[in-house]
């Protein structure tokens, strides 16, 4: 007989698990123990909001969900930010939480709280384990409902003597979960329909969301477009599909995106929006476009479908499967005189940068040089505010990935992203691109950057305020109040105190040796750039 603490650890080694992140508590001692004694790795993250965090960096490399285990309590309410975070971008998670004695739920007693009624509204699904015996089971089901259909966290709650409990675990094979059957294939006659509407479009656009990443549908995107001659413009989350010098890729749409792509979007005659929700920060008028166009919507989640944009053609199931099923009846749009005006149109908006504020950085050039120099392969995690919105406009994606929150907008997120990336894949370049706020909300984990020797980089941004917000209240409201961040660190000190070296720059001269210089330097390195606060472009 062995532990259910035990079982849950063989079962996570049958899931192929080989890397854990987490912060130990009384509650989930007896699985860290379990944990001691087995191949699978563990990082131990500085609070626990940032396992979920490095789980999620983890799981976008690898296409398996990430797996974070912390304590009841406090542990778990922290935790709630990272489950919520990859909730909202469909980022498959197995998120393990110790509990109180089962005998004692309800009872208010020392670090008790009922996580899976908190995290109800943003989970995919979760358990609270009240027989050791089920845990096999519950694991099994928990890897394959977070991989399967519209990926997303799963939640195991596990009570400390549910954890002791002795038993002979019975593993399964296979799963089979009565109503949980995600639709793969896409409905033939819908797939028949987008064909024919293709062949007849003159004006063709794909939307491409992070939704492909997940289904793994790259390849399968770049031949649709190149054979159907479909131009494709991407959400924030879909950055990185297509290179940005693809002669099809228009760039990112929404109030933050291209001059080009909005206007594709804008005069199109059919939309076609893949693995995206259609949320307001990409499709700012959802029920116009839907009124003067013929839009198409492929999703693995049926419940996606006309949340945000009514669809001429829906069709439910993996992109990838159905983006191979359209290539099989090989449409072909007459677009190429709109190609022709669409690429006019980009080279003409090419504009100079403006000039930066003395003792400034221009944030466009440094997200172009950056993107210049890096690796094709690299991997961008970038935080949110200012930063991202830059990023997300000026940085040139060649092959690699860039990894944001879209959905939440949790700040503090890039380091721990990045962090997980370095887990799944070493030798992949690794950069961070953070501002001066969202650096304070990650900066504990230096110390965990410090304790793996992880060669990432990290680009601050920094300007002394909360950058959107500021430009927000500048422009709509009576003036900027509590933005500023008065009391940061001495951001180079603080990095040498976690041995991370650090350099500073105040201007456009200095910015492409200044990269060269951080890209060629071995392990961490902390690059901060001084950006006027009232730079909005």
């Amino acid at each position: 007989m062995i532990s259910g603490a035990q079982a849950l650890m063989e079962s996570l080694k049958r899931e192929h698990v080989d890397h854990m992140f987490g912060y130990a508590g009384a509650t989930i001692c007896p699985a860290v123990d379990a944990l001691a004694h087995t191949d699978i790795a563990y990082t131990l993250v500085r609070t626990e909001q940032n396992a979920g965090h490095m789980a999620s960096g983890y799981a976008r490399m690898t296409g398996k969900p990430g797996v974070c285990m912390v304590t009841s309590g406090p542990g778990a309410t922290n935790l709630i930010t990272g489950i919520a975070t990859a909730y909202m971008d469909s980022i498959p998670l197995v998120a393990i939480t110790g509990q109180v004695q089962s005998y004692l739920l309800g009872r208010d007693i020392f670090q008790e709280v009922d996580i899976t009624g908190a995290v109800a509204p943003f989970i995919k699904h979760s358990y609270l384990v009240k027989d050791a015996n089920d845990i096999p089971r519950m694991v099994k089901e928990a890897f394959h409902i977070a991989s399967t259909g519209r990926q997303g966290p799963v939640l195991i709650d596990v009570p400390v003597d549910i954890q002791e409990q002795m038993i002979e675990p019975k593993y399964p094979d296979s799963v089979d979960i009565r109503g949980y059957k995600p639709s793969v294939r896409g409905n033939e006659l819908q797939i028949k329909k987008v064909a024919q509407a293709i062949s007849a479009s003159h004006r063709p656009l794909l939307c491409a969301g992070g939704g492909l990443f997940s289904a793994g549908a790259r390849e399968e995107l770049l031949a649709l477009c190149k054979s159907a001659g479909l131009p494709v413009v991407t959400t924030m989350m879909g950055l990185g599909l297509l290179p940005s010098d693809h002669p099809m890729n228009l760039g990112m749409i929404g109030a933050f995106g291209t001059a080009t792509a909005n206007r594709a979007l804008n005069t199109t005659d059919l939309l076609i929006i893949a693995g995206a929700r259609a949320a307001d920060r990409a499709v700012t008028a959802p029920k116009e476009v839907a009124r003067r166009t013929k839009t198409v919507h492929l999703d693995v989640d049926p419940a996606e479908i006309g949340k945000n944009l009514s669809p001429t053609v829906p069709v439910v199931g993996d992109v990838k499967v159905i983006l191979g099923q359209l290539l099989s009846h090989a449409p072909k749009a007459d677009s190429g005189d709109w190609l022709a005006e669409l690429h006019a149109f980009r080279a003409s908006e090419a504009a100079p940068f403006p000039s930066p504020a003395a003792g400034s950085v221009t944030p466009a050039w440094l997200m172009r040089a950056l993107g210049d120099r890096l690796d094709d392969d690299a991997c961008v995690c970038v935080d949110v505010g200012q930063n991202q919105i830059w990023a997300a406009k000026h940085l040139p994606m060649k092959h690699g990935r860039f990894l944001t929150t879209g959905g939440l907008g949790t700040m503090g997120y890039s380091l721990p992203a990045a962090l997980g990336v370095k887990t799944a894949e070493p030798r992949r370049q690794t950069v961070v691109v953070c501002g001066d706020g969202s650096f304070q909300m990650f900066e504990n984990e230096l110390a965990t950057l410090n304790a793996m020797g992880a060669d990432v980089k990290l680009v601050m941004v920094h300007n002394g305020v909360l950058g959107l917000v500021h430009q927000i209240q500048r422009r709509s409201y009576s003036g900027p109040f509590g933005v500023r961040l008065d009391g940061s660190p001495d951001f180079e000190t603080l990095a040498a105190a976690y041995g991370v070296p650090s350099r500073r720059i105040s201007n456009d001269a200095q910015v492409a040796e200044a990269i060269d210089a951080m890209l060629t330097s071995q392990g961490p390195y902390l690059l901060i750039c001084d950006v006027d606060p009232m730079a909005t472009t």
